[in-house]
């Protein structure tokens, strides 16, 4: 390949065309580049490189000399070179006996490669290219450079011996520019990068340049490095005056008899101090505490204070981690041992790890479960800490009301400590640990601060990184740490709801509860009881009914306690029997044990009755059946609510009555039986505070029915709110009012079409056991609510009324 740059020919001659060499073995070299004129010792071990060395030995001993871009490419191709290398002499050889050869080199002119060769033998396809310097004014440029380049050098080498050293007398005489760059460009300690710079750097002129900008950045570090090492031997002195002067100290107060017990104390702190592997902040504020202990005496409380202080720095772990796993198959495998259901959930938390593990990172979101009592979610926090081997730390935070418990006390007084959250740390001896914000929805707050705020900080991916706990004083990184929060309801504030993802646990089914119980509940009772397996027997039976009749949750806390109740009662008949070897508990004895019967299975009523409708309603222990009732008698239209109704629930009846009066005709009643009518609403257990917006369908259908006097089926259950146009609304906790439900014998739930989507994540068993019809408008739901279908009035006389029926002229519905 030929050079076609142009050249001004009113300056300098062109120069000659460069010569094509005949193709040269080619040896790639390793940081580290061959200059003309210069000798280098090269160890040859690559098969590549030998078989070229060997062909060039059989040759000419020329060889082409290519520098790798990269050292670790084991296979050097030609994109993997650098353009520039050298034509070499090989002056020696030597085969070692691992079968490298050992070779002394004499560098003799540039060439630049244009391709690779692959035959027998790998060759270089290049042209040389000769140093520039032709031209008068580079010739001046390169003679003032290169005494400029030997002045620099002079004073670089009265601190660098060892490449002074290298530089020939004659050379120097010879005072020739292009000889001496590239001599300099083979001694001086710059990078493999600039070194194949300046070997393709063709003109000598900028070549010095370069050199000589290498030459004074080497003598800056070099400044730099001098003024370090002074800095470093004036502390060394210091640090040995402070020894000295300790030292004359502790010999007066021995010969004096004082501080023996108290400074093998402090010598002590000082040590664990010292070795303590701090951030560089919080050393230098232990270091400033201890100084100021030492000075102080024994016994005053402020001491008191500085040493319980340095105590709180030294046992926060700082630097200790434990070891995470991240072996999600593993994980799974932890959370189906310690909780049956919950598919969704654990699928959840299995992704929040994932990730995690393959960012490296902790930082995302805050975990917070949300249910009733008795679903898990305490435990599901434990089996997350088991399957990524963190250290577990739950902190109770229901009836907190001072800020200072999140954030600690200020070092004001003697009693003063640091908030939950650091001792949380110093619990849990390592700084990424699993700590469980256990019911965070029972924080309160009153004149002493909002603790729920200081949370923020905490729960806060961006800025719990420096929490600044007010006693420490200063910041500790809880980055590392995996949150997780649990609450019964999401009655939380919505900034600290805005900074974790809420994952719903809603309840069991009837045949999760009796498998968690036969899996988990059984086997934990008879150890923690002193049973043996062959002591007591519980049949499947019994669980169900102990399920259906003793309990009505939507967790398993109830059921254990009943489980627990049969496993002491066993333990005494087999302590007061010694002749008996084992107690059976089947259900014909059942009541032997836990007594009568707490709950009906079945609470629906028997027959279709007027005026009585299923409701289903959820509190933050599950769902019920909520009754509600409506009688008529003669009065003057007005309507009455009664059962300690919330402010919702009380619009939901105003709501009812309005859209019943206005569409009366249609449910064939007559306006003056509104007039003359009065009825009452009623919610039965009156003392139980109720409210929520998903009783407007149930209320208006008991006002339907108790006015036209139609029965409603009491095999059906509703949910779902109504406008007054009669348009029902979409509800929450399906989940929990199906469940209800299906506990409580009904067969048909009527739900808000929005809420068919939610359908998706029913057990299959709940899914089986209730046919759920989506209706959109009231008049959708008629068909399956009321007995028969009320005939509407057309005309609103009351001669019409008096001749005709419409309950007697109705016809009944299929069932």
């Amino acid at each position: 390949m030929s050079d076609d740059t142009p050249q001004d020919n009113t300056q300098e001659s062109a120069p000659a065309a460069p010569q094509h060499p005949r193709h040269l073995p080619i040896v790639a070299l390793r940081d580290m580049v061959v200059f003309p004129a210069m000798a280098a010792s090269l160890l040859v071990g690559r098969e590549d490189s030998i078989l070229a060395v060997n062909a060039a030995l059989k040759e000419n001993r020329t060889i082409a000399l290519f520098t790798q871009k990269d050292p670790e490419t084991e296979n050097p191709e030609f994109d993997d070179l650098y353009d520039f290398g050298i034509e070499a002499k090989i002056l020696q050889y030597l085969k070692m006996p691992d079968g490298a050869i050992k070779v002394l080199v004499e560098g003799q002119r540039r060439m630049n490669l244009h391709a690779i060769i692959s035959a027998d033998v790998r060759r270089a396809d290049a042209d040389y290219r000769d140093s520039s310097n032709t031209g008068t004014e580079d010739i001046a440029l390169s003679e003032g450079l290169l005494k400029r380049v030997l002045e620099k050098f002079a004073q670089y080498g009265e601190t660098n011996s060892k490449v002074s050293d290298q530089f020939p007398e004659d050379l120097l005489k010879e005072n020739n520019p292009e000889k001496i760059s590239d001599f300099l460009a083979q001694i001086l300690p710059a990078k493999l990068e600039q070194k194949q710079s300046l070997l393709a750097t063709l003109s000598v002129s900028e070549r010095l340049a370069i050199i000589l900008e290498i030459i004074e950045n080497e003598m800056s570090i070099q400044l730099v490095e001098r003024k370090i090492r002074g800095r470093v031997k004036n502390q060394m002195e210091r640090s040995q005056k402070d020894f000295y002067l300790n030292e004359q100290i502790k010999a007066i107060k021995k010969e004096l008899g004082e501080g023996e017990g108290e400074r093998s104390e402090l010598e002590e702190l000082e040590q664990r101090i010292v070795k303590t592997a701090f951030p560089t902040e919080v050393a230098e504020k232990a270091m400033t505490e201890f100084k100021r202990l030492k000075n102080m005496s024994a016994v005053s409380a402020e001491a008191t204070v500085i040493r319980t202080y340095l105590d709180w720095l030294l046992d926060v772990p700082w630097d200790k981690q434990s070891r995470l796993k991240h072996d999600i198959r593993r994980a799974d495998k932890v959370l189906k041992a310690d909780h049956y259901g919950l598919n969704k959930v654990r699928e959840r938390i299995l992704e929040h790890l994932a990730v995690q593990a393959r960012s490296k990172n902790v930082r995302g979101s805050i975990l917070c479960f949300v249910g009733p009592p008795g679903v898990g979610k305490t435990s599901l926090g434990k089996s997350i800490a088991k399957a990524t081997g963190r250290e577990f730390v739950r902190m109770a935070l229901g009836g907190v009301r001072d800020e200072s418990e999140i954030r600690g006390h200020r070092r004001t007084y003697i009693g003063a400590m640091p908030g939950r959250i650091i001792q949380a740390m110093k619990k849990a001896g390592t700084n990424n640990p699993l700590i469980l914000l256990d019911e965070i929805d029972k924080l309160g707050g009153d004149f002493r601060g909002d603790p729920s705020s200081a949370l923020l900080e905490v729960l806060d991916p961006e800025q719990n990184k420096n929490f600044n706990d007010h006693y420490l004083e200063v910041d500790y990184d809880l980055s590392k740490v995996l949150f997780v929060t649990t609450a019964n309801s999401l009655d939380i504030p919505s900034a600290l709801r805005d900074r974790m993802e809420i994952i719903s646990i809603e309840g069991y089914t009837e045949e999760e509860k009796c498998e968690i119980a036969k899996r988990h509940l059984i086997a934990r009772i008879t150890k923690e009881s002193g049973l043996r397996k062959k002591e007591w027997n519980v049949s499947p039976q019994v669980i169900t009914d102990v399920i259906r009749y003793f309990t009505r949750e939507a967790g398993v806390r109830g059921l254990e306690r009943e489980l627990r109740k049969l496993a002491r009662k066993s333990v005494k008949i087999l302590l007061e029997s010694k002749a008996r070897k084992s107690v059976n508990i089947r259900t014909r004895n059942l009541h032997k044990f836990l007594g009568a019967r707490k709950y009906r299975f079945r609470s629906k009523e028997d027959g279709n009755v007027i005026g009585v409708v299923n409701g289903l309603a959820w509190s933050q222990v599950g769902g019920d059946i909520l009754s509600i009732e409506a009688v008529a008698y003669p009065g003057n239209g007005k309507f009455s609510k009664t059962g300690k109704l919330g402010e919702v629930m009380k619009e939901s009846v105003e709501a009812a009555e309005h859209l019943l009066r206005h569409q009366a005709m249609n449910f064939g009643i007559s306006r003056e039986r509104l007039k003359e009518t009065s009825v009452h609403v009623h919610v039965p257990e009156g003392a139980t505070p109720k409210d929520g917006p998903s009783a407007g369908m149930a209320m208006t259908f008991a006002l339907i029915s108790v006015l036209s006097e139609i029965p409603i089926r009491q095999d059906v259950a509703m949910t779902g709110e109504i406008t007054l146009r009669g348009k029902v609304l979409e509800i929450g906790g399906l989940k929990l009012k199906l469940l209800a439900a299906a506990r409580g014998g009904i067969s048909k739930v009527l739900i808000p079409e929005d809420n068919r989507k939610d359908l998706e994540e029913m057990p299959a068993s709940v899914l089986r056991a209730l046919e759920i019809i989506p209706v959109r408008y009231l008049e959708d739901a008629l068909p399956h609510v009321l007995e028969f279908l009320p005939q509407p009035i057309v005309e609103d006389v009351v001669a019409a009324e008096a001749s005709q029926n419409p309950i007697e002229n109705a016809k009944p519905l299929a069932h």
